[in-house]
């Protein structure tokens, strides 16, 4: 398992758009057989600021991802809405085990 964060700012007037895209590219990661959840978390005392929780079930899966029509549109669509680049931080899997995804 690779678990990814990646942490995105958006501009403030961009926030519902990009909420609506965001959501719209995870309902169809989730679809991906590489993807075992995909989270789209809101900051509660800044809601410009976004956490995407990317689990995904080997190395291959985030490439393969990234193939995708749908993120390749979120991608090509979010680009113009953030305030500053994003930044993403991996993970090793700890708790629960692999199973448990």
């Amino acid at each position: 398992m690779l678990i990814v964060h990646v942490f995105v700012h958006v501009k403030p007037e961009c926030i519902e758009q990009f909420r609506r895209i965001t959501v719209e590219n995870a309902a169809n990661s989730v679809k991906e057989p590489g993807i075992a959840r995909f989270d789209v978390l809101q900051q509660a005392g800044d809601p410009a600021r976004f956490v995407l929780v990317e689990v995904y079930r080997d190395a291959e899966a985030p490439a393969k991802h990234k193939e995708t029509a749908h993120y390749q549109a979120w991608a090509a669509a979010a680009a113009d809405m953030l305030a500053e680049p994003r930044s993403r931080a991996a993970y090793a899997n700890i708790y629960p085990g692999d199973e448990g995804w």
